[in-house]
Order: structure tokens, then sequence, then C-alpha cells
């Protein structure tokens, strides 16, 4: 599933390539019968409306909140789009794979959302969408006594879970909590109450710096996450540990191998050497 990076890369190349254009048309071959009565696009009746509410408005800009997409329109309405498991937009690629939501835009050209499985939100926004959301990690009020605070909140949780914990921090999942743990040298299995201040000082910054490069590297393409235009991310490159388990740690003067636990239903990939189980007696 996209997470931060993925998003706010997606977020950056509808800026450039979509803020201003007007839709002059909308289609989609979502139609489901198990969204009967819900509002997402995947109901008919639902996109009927949807319809209507986006032909003719001017995308004024896009941003994004966790891992959601919001895109506002000139008539104050903004679209919410969760690219959940295996959706992505694209522009003006009309041959890409996996179409299920196409916009036509004024300059003739199309934004559209590939979606493989199916999977992916898309609706109008309205306030419940976001009121359980945990504060942003890499905006710069997000300073590491409230990343404590908000761990703080789960305190007998692990590591791992408490990472993901969408309510408690917005915009990390599997992938990037893997890639924080084992470079803050932290066991997933941890408990949150556990782990000494300095070491979570220690993965407030690295959780900071990867999330970061995740963005500066176009995002995690080892599935089906593609930017704007099509092309793979390159962060999947530097992992350390999502993914990696049997293969030798790459950290420095380490000789463990990589495994793999299950924690919360998710899977956690970890270096069982340098990365500490913190337990308190």
């Amino acid at each position: 599933m996209p997470e931060l990076p993925e998003v706010q890369t997606t977020v950056d190349g509808l800026n450039r390539t979509v803020k201003g254009r007007e839709i002059v048309n909308v289609e989609t071959t979502y139609n489901s019968k198990f969204y009967k009565g819900k509002e997402d696009i995947k109901n008919p009746e639902f996109f009927k409306k949807f319809r209507k509410q986006v032909v003719g408005q001017k995308i004024l800009k896009a941003e994004r909140r966790a891992k959601n997409i919001l895109i506002r329109l000139s008539n104050g309405k903004t679209i919410l789009v969760h690219m959940k498991m295996t959706g992505h937009f694209v522009y003006n690629k009309p041959s890409h794979p996996f179409i299920r939501l196409d916009f036509e835009l004024d300059n003739g050209k199309h934004l559209s959302l590939s979606d493989m499985r199916r999977f992916a939100k898309v609706t109008f926004l309205n306030p419940k969408h976001l009121e359980d959301l945990g504060p942003e990690p890499l905006d710069k009020n997000f300073q590491f006594s409230s990343f404590k605070f908000q761990l703080m909140k789960r305190p007998k949780a692990r590591m791992k879970q408490a990472l993901m914990d969408q309510s408690l921090i917005a915009g990390i999942g599997n992938i990037y909590s893997d890639e924080i743990l084992w470079r803050s040298c932290i066991h997933p299995l941890s408990l949150v109450k556990d782990v000494p201040e300095k070491n979570l000082k220690f993965a407030f910054r690295v959780m900071k710096e990867v999330l970061q490069k995740g963005i500066d590297f176009g995002g995690d393409s080892m599935s089906d996450y593609r930017n704007i235009m099509g092309e793979k991310g390159q962060f999947q490159e530097y992992h350390r540990a999502y993914r990696r388990h049997k293969t030798r740690c790459s950290k420095k003067n380490c000789p463990g191998t990589l495994e793999r636990v299950v924690v919360g239903a998710r899977s956690a990939h970890f270096c069982p050497v340098h990365q500490k189980l913190y337990a308190k007696k």
C-alpha cells in the first residue's frame, strides 16, 4: 500500500501536471453491488452525483493528509482518493493498464487512476474522513516531545504496531516502519513503554530521515506503485530490512541474518542481532 512518501510524490506530480486545469469529463469502470448506498464512486448512483459536481470545475491544487490525496476543486468540493493496495495516478498515459477512473482535462490530456485490484477509494471529503488521524511526522512542528506523547498513548503496543497506527502518527506503513526500526536498532516486538528515551529520540530522528529519503527517491515501487508519469520510484533499491529476511544484515560489522515475524497480522522484517528487544524486568 502506498505510504506517506508515495502519496506525497503523487501529490507533487499532480500539482506539476494538472493544477489549474479544468475537468471536462469523467468516466469510470468501477461498478460494484457491494457499494450500493455508499458514498464511493464504485456505487453507480453516487458516481452520477460525483460527475455532476466535478465536470466543469478547475483543479485548484492537490494536498496530502496521511495516506490520502486531497484534490481541491473550484466549487469548494474536495475529492478524496486513498490509493489502497494497487492504486496510482498517471497523467496522459492512455494505454496504461488497469485504468478504472479517467478525468478528461481542458488541454485534451487525461488524468487516470490505475487500480489493478479495484481497492482504491474515491469520494468527496467530509470531516469524518480525517478526524481520527495523528500528526504528520514530517511537519516542522512535530518534535520529539509530540512523538513520545503520541506513542505513549499505546504504551503496551509493539513498536512496529505503534509506528503504523494512523491515529498516533499519520502516513507510516509496513515498508517504512521496518526501515525505521532497522536503522534505529529497535526490535519490532519491543513495547513502547520499555524503549529508553534516548533510543526513542534516535528513532524519531531516523523516522524523519527515512521518510524524507523515500520522497527524495520518488517512493517505493517494490509492488505496484508508479509516479504520475508511470515511472517506478527507487526507494526499494535502498531497503535494509523490508522483505529481506534470510539475507545477511547490511549494518556495518553486524553478523546477523534478517528474520521475519508477524506482528498484528502484518509482517515485520528485522535483524535479531543489532535490533534490541527492550523488556523491562
